[in-house]
C-alpha cells in the first residue's frame, strides 16, 4: 500500500449490504459508494473485512461459492486486500494489550482487530467508510465516515 495516496478503506456493512440486502433504506446510496470507489480505484479493505464476508455468506452459499467469494471479492469490488489476499497469508500480528486498548475504547474483538490494523498500516491520508462510522471515531488514527458523509463532503472531490 502506497502510504502517500489518499485510499478509502471499506468496512464489512457496505459489501453485506451491497451482496445480501437490496431492500435496504440505504441500498442506493452504498451502491453509489461503491460505483464511485470503482471508478477511481482507491478502495481498500482486510482480509480480516474479506473473511467476515465470506463467514456472513457462508450461511447462504455452498463451499464452491464461498470459496469464488474469497477469490473473486477484490476483482468484483475493484479494491486492494491489506495486507495480503492470498488464502495461505497469516492474520496480520497484534500483540494483545494493543487489542485490549482498544476493546477497552467498547470495540468488539472484530472491530478491534480492524482497527489495529488501519493504525499500524494506513497513513494519515486514508478514509475509513463504514455504516458503523461513529462506533470507530475514536478508534482509529484516520478519519471514519459513512457512505452518505463520504460522498457529500469535499473528500470524495478530492479522490
Amino acid at each position: 500500500m502506497d502510504k502517500k495516496k489518499t485510499v478509502v478503506f471499506i468496512d464489512t456493512n457496505i459489501f453485506i449490504i451491497d451482496l445480501r440486502y437490496k431492500n435496504d433504506i440505504n441500498y442506493k446510496t452504498n451502491r453509489d459508494f461503491l460505483d464511485f470507489i470503482a471508478r477511481n480505484g482507491k478502495g481498500i479493505t482486510s482480509i480480516i473485512n474479506l473473511l467476515e464476508v465470506c463467514g456472513i455468506l457462508s450461511f447462504n452459499l455452498n463451499r464452491q461459492q464461498t470459496l469464488e467469494l474469497f477469490y473473486y471479492f477484490p476483482e468484483k469490488y475493484g479494491l486492494e486486500i491489506i495486507p495480503s489476499p492470498h488464502i495461505d497469508s497469516f492474520l496480520p500480528e497484534a500483540s494483545l494489550k494493543d487489542l485490549m486498548d482498544i476493546i477497552c475504547e467498547k470495540a468488539s474483538f472484530g472491530d478491534a482487530l480492524i482497527a489495529n490494523l488501519i493504525n499500524n498500516l494506513l497513513a494519515e491520508k486514508a478514509l475509513f467508510v463504514s455504516w458503523d462510522a461513529l462506533h470507530f471515531k475514536n478508534l482509529l488514527s484516520v478519519k471514519a465516515l459513512t457512505p452518505n458523509e463520504f460522498l457529500l463532503s469535499k473528500l470524495a472531490k478530492d479522490i
